[in-house]
């Protein structure tokens, strides 16, 4: 009843009454009816959306005060110290990596720009997963960074919070949280119930309610206090959440939420206990660490609370998948998996934020909070506590994308923080959890590895094809995972947990052996899986990232421990792991898999411990077979590579390229590659060398290739794939041998080698440098490799090329090159090989160093060898590895190599050979230091069998070898002769049978097996002679073998170092390339750089100097050399052996006859060709200067070929782009580019502009005169004007038709759209989109046309009046309907459809001739102005242009003129008789009748454009300068009568008075002052003219006029249309244009226009008046003229008379200002709100030509379905539009129906673009870019110049 009453009541008062209530020291009462208030407001079985509630506890909390005020309140005690704010996704916050402690710090852009970060390295970032402003948080960055607000210890002088301001808070929120609550639980539905389930709708409903909560925390400190008091109290939380006993729906409510936690497979601890033996808890029984890897192997039945229903689902739904293996839960602790306790409201709400699914609202809120440290701490123990629900929550997720970015965005606020991470570690066992959670989570996926024995295998692996693994699932909890191994004091807890690391080491082995390749080997696989991608990704994620976080930690002596026991648990894994998988000796065939993540945990710890720790290697290395056995699948790994790339795999498709591709690309190759090279160089230096080289070459499948004799059988490679896999082969020892990354090389060392091979393959940018730079890939460790920095480590080894702009179009960034000594001293192939991706990228490096050393002129002839480079020497530790080079077997397999090359065997190439060189002088490099025994020469006998005495390369190198015995098909020629041949035909015999195949004595894999055998049997027997197998043991024969081998022994008495001085006459192909003497004459340092001849000679001079008896024997074969006896030449097989290079050099012969041969053609064709058509070529591209021929003019179709003039029935037409333009209407008056504005009091203003002045004139003329003379008065198409331009190619306009025929039938998608007519030049590509007609005419019209006359100029006024009554008689054209006037018709319509209908209708009845009249002679108008334009705004510079050159003009005025001949002009009203004649006064028109315009108002150069289109074509030149004389003195008069309203009414009296004085001179009507006073007189006459202007001027007229400049602005107000004049001479009559200098220009023009005889151009200055040419009395004419403006009525007179006062100049058009720097435009547009919505547009855009404000692709402001640039651009550009993608920073250029993207003209230091911002570093404008923008955009060549076009539909 009380509560009933006092919701009735007004709220403000009751709230003031209870509140006062409740501050009494016996406050039950009070108590007890806010109680009663709060049951009856906070009614959860009201419908959430009612806000009643919410505005009761609004007032309640205020306390009877307003909210806001009450805000205001709270506001002033907050006491926070951080920021903290909260951002969601795509939020742009910065990063600075100075002031950061973890690399996770992040600011939000308003503390970033209070802080000081010059000089810092900082980025800005677009928010993935949101985050928040760590500002003022000293744990995670430094306190320098702070902004100005959070540096202050503002907490201290904040005073306490008063007891009763939060005292109804305390007591209202409780219920209010409860509330919301109780909606959640009731609006909650499990997913598998057959309602519609909808959980947006419940937290839609919620929306208020959760934003209040928002708003609270916003309030500051003492608020949030508070609101953590409610949340975290458990006794609060216990009277409120079981319901009270009576109230039924709280009691279903609570109901509600126990089923919820059921149905979450979780359990509340008590039922737990109650149901005791009913749910055996999972896997508990099993120990943790023993246990956990006892249950590993095997297949447990399916827990018990996971029926088997959900099995077999997975089984039915996919047929094909493989079934998915259950293991039993490996959990320590199984209470981690499920069971939950909320004790609080905090865990209330957070269990129900991860049913729900994170909402966005609820993330905001919890994590608001965070800045009151309380929170901190319970809100993360809470979040630990939920974290196996919220993996289980995940992994059913529809939407697990964005629920991923929402856990990442609480969680990294969380484990950031090092001392939270260690006290959850410590308190709540946060280790444990992840582990056993990330376990839990893969165990789901998991199938059986059918790697090496496919049948019994026990190893299960995850499955890729798996959603958890293919949509990236697990991230969020890996990167949780590896945010807090980043802490120090984690990472050792982590290590120290023996258990732990075991858990860890068997969810890695879940990685070990997934995604395995099978090789195909009869048909194409049929469906390319791409789960290549997941598995790389897991094991970079899953795997490596975690394990560099903890190798960070494993840095120094006093970790050696962790390192121990990480190795020794790697170890045991892989033993299992082997085990498991039924490994022995031999990896299964044709297998294979990338990712052994234990081989490279391992590798990797063994390196840190011997590269930081001082650890020694042997302590950790197993017993041999453990080795023999750990290298056999990276070595796997490298032969499956080979094989890829000899296209062995090429029916798996392309995806198995990518794979490998991936395993070497710069991310994932420091994980990948690089451990897997360096455990092999451990095996390799371990294991006995004979055992390593003979495993090598097997795997690589090459060991049948290795024999003497000339031909063999491959049981296991085709032939063309041999010499890609022997290549392959030996590559990968050399790179074995010589890599030094993780033997002994510092970290500089290595930053240095990868930068050089990177810039070696390319010039690079710096983004993309950095990128291809492996680095510690763990993201969290903030560890840059190396001391010394990236940019010092760049500047040392390379020079930046700023970025160039070419004229194409392309735009250049900044690159960065290798300086010359790095090309000369560090250029290593071999690391380039290493590091490639694509191959082609190391012949680009092979390029580019051939290129450097012929620039260089240190080897120009052919092409030089990859150069041989010094390495860094081994680590003690890996001194093994040099046995390799130093083992009989390898001499063996180079010696018969150099036989077999030396010799033209099949299958050899030239970079085998230079891998063989490579070798030996690694071997001569390194030398092993060993039993000295080795050295004493072996009697020649007891050698035959071993092949060579000891292993020491250098005294293998003259060992002589004479026999061998090979085993060949009996096929083969060595079979065919008798057994003991005289030994001199025996050298020639083996030479003579071509393919000789050679004498293996020597089978490498028995040779292995029998090694193998004897380190098993622990035999003692030393491995020093090579036993030569019986021969049925050499290989088992598969079924249908060609024929039986035999045993043959060849005679070969070579050496390696005879071999190698023999190749060396074969490369330089002279005998005796060596004379006994060459080592004496040798200088040692010319080795460096050069091809194989080098090569050989450097490792002869090598070997020379390190042993006499090398020495020794080199000079003795020199001396004795004898070439190779040449090949009979009546063999068959002769062709092959003609040499290599000898073939090559005859083809290169040929060719050059052959391009000098077609050379001469050409030069002898052009020449003739040159001769004729060298007019033809000019007239058709100016058709101005004809006067050459007399016949007619003649065009070139570029389809069919033809040459002929263009006729009525054929017409000949120009491939012509129209284009709508308003370059011109965005002219302005200064030549000062307008600012962006970048600032709210900043604003464009667009009325100064030319198009805006224009249409403001013509209209103040349409509102008092009468239209049709207002549409001849002045142009149009300043905004939206047609402009032609043509490429200057001609073809005839059928075959055009044809062309565009079957251009709309060619279904090749173009840029261009067919249907509109638009086309590509058949000869240049040019894009067009019409054809303009060319007029047939002969050239001799053109000579009579120029004759000049001496008529005086009356007659030849008289002549002008007479042509134009003529004009009335002319017929449309001369036969009524020939084709040439059907196309020129149609090609007035394609320029009618080229603008929109606005720009054209600008009479009062719209498609009126008159109107059409206006449109035409403008669109000749819009053409002159805009060469003016591209000319340079004058025609100073003279000559025709490269513009002229391709100008159009000509014709298109002869179009125009056929057009306009439609119309006629009514003689009453010709302008001509105003012009020239004193007219009678007629007797006025009718009153209603408007007058027409006055002569003073009429723009010249229109009225020119009118009288030569209209007047009969072709014009006389005198007929021309006439008319252009006549209107001179018009344009003369109205500059006088403009100039005479600006003076004050002073000076006008003066002048007036002055210039009176001289009217009776002899050339008074030449003379300015009297002229000028004639005007002043005559408009003086009526008071309106001159008073409305007085108030205006007044300001202008501070400064007196001086004849001087009064005559200076008289030139510069007629200029614009001697200009233009001028140009349409030009262009008509093709006189040239003479370039003068600007002074100059008035003078020059009026000569050119033969305004001013010759000899009056004196070098005195002209003046203006003295080109006046009268032909009735000048002041009569004039007073006319002046009695139009006065003697019009006053109203009239009024408005009218700024048409008076005019400036035709206009400044060149330009872009808007820029400012320098990119930061100031993006912060004040990215948050701007759009004019039009009000909305803040998602892709904010801004026109760069008048600065307007728009949404790219933005639905709120699209208009009949056309979006808001592209309006804009029709609107502005008239179709072309600049807009500048403020969150791009990118520039797009609309044009028409077509867009494309321009680059950008903001670059960062580097001089690179910044798309999309990803990286996000400072921009700064690009001038030169700008320019060249401004400059395609005022020479209309986007079209032109940009190639990658594509329709917008409307939608940008």
């Amino acid at each position: 009843m009380m509560a009933g009453s006092l919701v009735r009541r007004d709220k403000k008062s009751t709230a003031a009454h209870l509140k006062a209530d409740l501050n009494w020291t016996d406050n039950s009462s009070g108590v007890r009816q806010l109680q009663e208030l709060l049951d009856c407001v906070l009614n959860p079985e009201k419908p959430a959306a009612d806000t009643e509630a919410l505005d009761w506890c609004k007032c309640l909390i205020a306390g009877g005060e307003g909210f806001e005020e009450f805000c205001k309140m709270v506001r002033s005690y907050d006491n926070a110290t951080l920021c903290g704010l909260v951002w969601t996704a795509n939020f742009v916050a910065y990063r600075c990596r100075t002031c950061g402690i973890s690399p996770c710090m992040s600011l939000c852009a308003e503390c970033f720009n209070n802080g000081d970060h010059t000089g810092h390295d900082f980025n800005m970032f677009r928010s993935q997963a949101g985050g928040a402003c760590d500002c003022g948080d000293s744990n995670v960055m430094r306190e320098t960074g702070f902004c100005n607000r959070h540096r202050l210890r503002t907490g201290e002088n904040v005073p306490t919070v008063p007891r009763d301001l939060l005292l109804m808070s305390e007591m209202v929120l409780p219920r209010f949280i409860f509330c919301i609550i109780q909606y959640l639980r009731d609006g909650y539905t499990e997913p598998d119930t057959s309602t519609e389930r909808d959980l947006q709708k419940v937290l839609q409903q919620l929306e208020p309610q959760i934003s209040f909560l928002e708003e609270l925390t916003k309030m500051g400190g003492a608020m949030r206090t508070v609101l953590t008091k409610i949340l975290t109290n458990q006794q609060i939380f216990k009277d409120l959440s079981m319901g009270q006993e009576e109230n039924i729906y709280a009691k279903k409510n609570y109901e509600k939420y126990l089923s919820a936690l059921k149905n979450s497979g979780l359990v509340s601890v008590e039922e737990k206990a109650q149901s005791g033996a009913a749910e055996p808890t999972i896997g508990a029984e099993a120990g943790a660490g023993a246990g956990a890897l006892g249950l590993l192997g095997a297949e447990a039945p399916a827990s018990p609370d996971e029926s088997n229903k959900e099995e077999d689902q997975d089984g039915g739904q996919s047929v094909g998948q493989r079934k998915r293996v259950k293991l039993s839960s490996t959990a320590k602790d199984p209470s981690i998996m499920d069971s939950l306790k909320h004790k609080c409201f905090l865990e209330e709400l957070l269990f129900w934020t991860i049913k729900y699914e994170f909402p966005q609202k609820m993330v905001t809120f919890l994590l608001n909070m965070l800045p009151d440290q309380d929170y901190k701490i319970t809100f993360t123990k809470t979040f630990v506590q939920h974290y196996a629900f919220i993996m289980k929550t995940l992994m059913k997720s529809q939407e697990s994308d964005t629920m991923s970015n929402r856990i990442v965005h609480i969680s990294v606020q969380l484990f950031s923080n090092e001392e939270l991470a260690r006290h959850v570690t410590e308190e709540c066992q946060l280790l444990d959890i992840m582990v056993t959670v990330l376990l839990y989570m893969m165990e789901s996926c998991l199938i059986k590895s059918e790697l090496q024995d496919e049948e019994n295998s026990r190893h299960v692996v995850v499955n890729c094809s798996e959603p958890l693994l293919k949509n990236n699932t697990y991230w969020p909890l890996v990167s949780d995972f590896i945010n807090i191994l980043s802490h120090q004091s984690v990472a050792k807890k982590f290590l120290e947990d023996h258990s732990l690391l075991m858990l860890w080491m068997s969810f890695v082995s879940f990685f070990q052996g997934m995604n395995l390749n099978k090789r195909e080997l009869s048909e194409h696989v049929e469906f390319e899986s791409q789960t290549y991608y997941a598995a790389f990704a897991a094991e970079l994620e899953a795997c490596a990232q975690p394990m560099w976080g903890l190798l960070t930690h494993c840095k120094v002596k006093e970790t050696q421990e962790y390192t121990k026991t990480v190795v020794r648990y790697c170890l045991d894994t892989l033993q299992i792991w082997f085990d498991a998988i039924g490994f022995v000796d031999e990896p299964a065939p044709n297998q294979v898999t990338f990712h052994l993540p234990l081989h490279r945990y391992y590798a990797m710890f063994l390196s840190k411990a011997v590269k930081c720790q001082g650890l020694d290697l042997d302590s950790l290395l197993p017993h041999q077979e453990m080795l023999m056995k750990i290298m056999v699948h990276p070595l796997q790994i490298q032969a499956s590579l080979s094989e890829i790339h000899s296209n062995m795999w090429v029916r798996n498709g392309l995806q198995i390229k990518g794979q490998a591709m991936t395993y070497v690309q710069s991310h994932f190759c420091n994980s990948m590659i690089d451990p897997d090279i360096f455990l092999l160089q451990v095996c390799a230096s371990r294991l006995d060398p004979d055992y390593f080289i003979s495993s090598v070459f097997e795997r690589f499948k090459v060991v049948d290739l290795l024999t003497m004799a000339s031909v063999h059988q491959n049981a296991v490679l085709d032939g063309e794939q041999e010499r890609p896999m022997l290549e392959g082969a030996l590559t990968f020892l050399v790179i074995l041998s010589s890599l030094r990354i993780h033997l002994g090389m510092a970290d500089d060392e290595i930053l240095r080698a990868e930068m050089v091979s990177q810039l070696c393959m390319n010039d690079r940018t710096h983004s993309s440098l950095l990128d291809l730079i492996p680095e510690n890939p763990n993201p969290k460790s903030g560890i840059v490799p190396g001391s010394c920095s990236f940019e010092e480590m760049l500047s040392a080894v390379a020079d930046f090329k700023a970025p160039v702009f070419e004229p194409g179009g392309s735009m250049q960034q900044g690159m960065y090159t290798p300086k010359e000594e790095v090309w000369e001293k560090e250029f290593d192939p071999i690391m380039v090989v290493l590091r490639t991706v694509y191959r082609r990228d190391v012949q680009s490096a092979m390029d580019r160093y051939s290129a450097f050393l012929k620039q260089s002129g240190m080897h120009t002839t052919g092409n030089p060898w990859p150069p041989y480079k010094e390495r860094t020497p081994l680590h003690p530790c890996y001194k093994g590895l040099d046995r390799l080079l130093h083992c009989k077997t390898l001499h063996i397999v180079i010696f018969t190599l150099l036989y077999k090359i030396w010799l033209d065997h099949s299958n050899m190439s030239e970079h085998v050979l230079c891998m063989v060189l490579y070798l030996i002088e690694l071997g001569l490099d390194n030398q092993v230091q060993e039993d000295k025994e080795d050295e004493e020469p072996c009697i020649e006998e007891h050698c035959h069998d071993s092949w060579f005495p000891g292993t020491n390369l250098l005294s293998n190198l003259h060992h002589v070898i004479n026999y061998v015995r090979v085993r060949v098909p009996e096929t083969a020629p060595e079979v065919k002769r008798e057994k003991d041949p005289p030994p001199s035909t025996s050298a020639e015999a083996s030479n003579f049978g071509q393919n000789v195949r050679e004498a293996q004595v020597f089978s490498l894999v028995a040779e292995r097996r029998r090694k193998f055998q004897e380190i098993i049997n622990r035999s003692s027997t030393e491995a020093s002679q090579v036993v030569r197998p019986k021969s049925n043991s050499t290989r088992w024969v598969p079924p249908g073998t060609p024929p039986q081998l035999v045993t043959e022994i060849l005679e070969i008495r070579e050496s390696m170092l005879s071999l190698l001085i023999k190749l060396h006459q074969k490369l330089s192909a002279k005998q005796n390339s060596l004379s006994a003497t060459w080592l004496e004459d040798m200088e040692t340092n010319s080795h460096a750089h050069g091809d194989g001849i080098t090569a050989i000679e450097r490792i002869l001079t090598k070997a020379a100097t390190r042993s006499r008896q090398s020495k020794r024997s080199i000079q003795e074969i020199c001396g004795k050399v004898s070439p190779p006896v040449a090949p009979k030449k009546n063999s068959p097989t002769d062709k092959k052996t003609m040499d290599k290079d000898e073939r090559r050099q005859r083809a290169r012969e040929r060719q050059q006859k052959l391009l000098a041969e077609f050379a001469s053609r050409q030069k002898s064709f052009m020449e003739t060709a040159m001769d004729v058509e060298s007019p033809d070529a000019e007239a058709a591209m100016d058709l101005g200067a004809t006067e050459v021929m007399e016949s007619e003019v003649l065009y070139d179709c570029v389809i069919c070929g033809q040459s002929g003039p263009s006729t009525e029935d054929r017409p000949t037409g120009l491939v012509v782009l129209l284009q709508a333009s308003s370059v011109l209407g965005h002219r302005c008056k200064s030549d000062e580019m307008k600012k962006l504005p970048t600032t709210d009091d900043e604003h464009i203003y667009p009325a100064d502009t030319c198009g805006a002045a224009h249409d403001v004139r013509l209209a103040l003329m349409q509102r008092f005169f009468k239209d049709s003379s207002c549409l001849q008065s002045a142009s149009i198409g300043w905004d939206g004007g047609v402009y032609v331009q043509t490429c200057g190619h001609t073809l005839h306009i059928d075959c055009h038709k044809s062309y565009m025929e079957s251009l709309r039938n060619d279904q090749v998608l173009q840029g261009f759209s067919v249907d509109k007519g638009e086309f590509t030049c058949p000869l240049c590509r040019q894009f067009a989109n019409s054809v303009l007609p060319c007029r047939p005419g002969r050239s001799t019209e053109v000579v009579s046309w120029h004759m000049p006359t001496n008529k005086k100029t009356a007659v030849l006024v008289k002549e002008v009046e007479d042509l134009q009554e003529q004009l009335g008689l002319f017929p449309v054209s001369t036969t009524t309907e020939s084709n040439l006037s059907k196309e020129m018709e149609s090609f007035i319509k394609d320029i009618k459809n080229t603008t929109q209908r606005k720009y054209m209708d600008y009479g009062k009845n719209p498609g009126s001739p008159d109107n059409d009249f206006l449109f035409m002679y403008s669109v000749a108008r819009t053409n002159l102005e805009l060469e003016l334009v591209h000319r340079g705004g004058n025609l100073c510079s003279g000559g025709a242009s490269a513009a002229a050159k391709r100008s159009c003009l000509n014709q298109l005025f002869h179009v125009l003129a056929m057009h306009m001949r439609l119309y006629s002009i009514d003689s009453a009203y010709n302008p001509w008789t105003r012009l020239t004649q004193v007219a009678q006064r007629r007797d006025d028109c009718l009153d209603d009748e408007r007058p027409e315009v006055p002569m003073l108002f009429r723009d010249c150069p229109s009225l020119l454009i009118i009288f030569v289109l209209t007047m009969p074509q072709p014009l006389r030149k005198e007929h021309f300068i006439c008319l252009v004389r006549m209107l001179y003195n018009l344009q003369y008069t109205q500059a006088l009568a403009s100039l005479s309203a600006k003076f004050s009414p002073e000076e006008r009296q003066a002048w007036s008075t002055s210039g009176a004085l001289k009217k009776n001179a002899f050339n008074a009507e030449k003379s300015y002052d009297a002229l000028l006073s004639h005007v002043i007189g005559e408009l003086s006459k009526v008071k309106t003219v001159y008073d409305v202007n007085t108030e205006v001027p007044s300001m202008l007229s501070s400064s007196v006029w001086s004849p001087h400049s009064i005559e200076y602005s008289l030139q510069q107000f007629c200029l614009p249309y001697l200009r233009l004049s001028c140009l349409l001479q030009h262009h008509l009559y093709g006189d040239k244009l003479s370039g003068c200098p600007e002074v100059e220009e008035f003078s020059g023009l009026a000569g050119c226009l033969g305004l001013l005889a010759p000899a009056l151009q004196p070098s005195n200055p002209i003046y203006s008046a003295s080109c006046l040419d009268w032909t009735v009395n000048a002041f009569d004419l004039m007073t006319q003229w002046c009695s139009e403006v006065t003697g019009l009525s006053d109203t009239q007179a009024k408005k009218s008379i700024t048409l008076l006062v005019q400036d035709p100049q206009w400044a060149s058009p330009h872009l808007l200002h820029l400012p320098d720097h990119y930061n100031i435009i993006f912060q004040y547009y990215h948050k701007k709100a759009c004019t039009a919505c009000k909305k803040v547009p998602k892709d904010p855009a801004l026109c760069l030509v008048c600065g307007a404000f728009v949404c790219l692709k933005g639905l709120c402001c699209k208009q009949q379905g056309i979006c808001e640039c592209v309006l804009h651009s029709q609107h502005c550009g008239a179709a072309t539009g600049i807009f500048l993608l403020i969150n791009a920073s990118v520039i797009i250029i609309i044009r028409g129906h077509r867009f494309c993207l321009w680059g950008s003209v903001y670059l960062d230091a580097h001089g690179e673009e910044d798309r999309d911002l990803r990286r996000g570093k400072p921009l700064f404008l690009c001038v030169e870019r700008y320019r060249v923008l401004q400059q395609q955009w005022v020479s209309h060549t986007f079209d032109h110049i940009n190639k990658r076009w594509g329709p917008h539909y409307n939608g940008l």
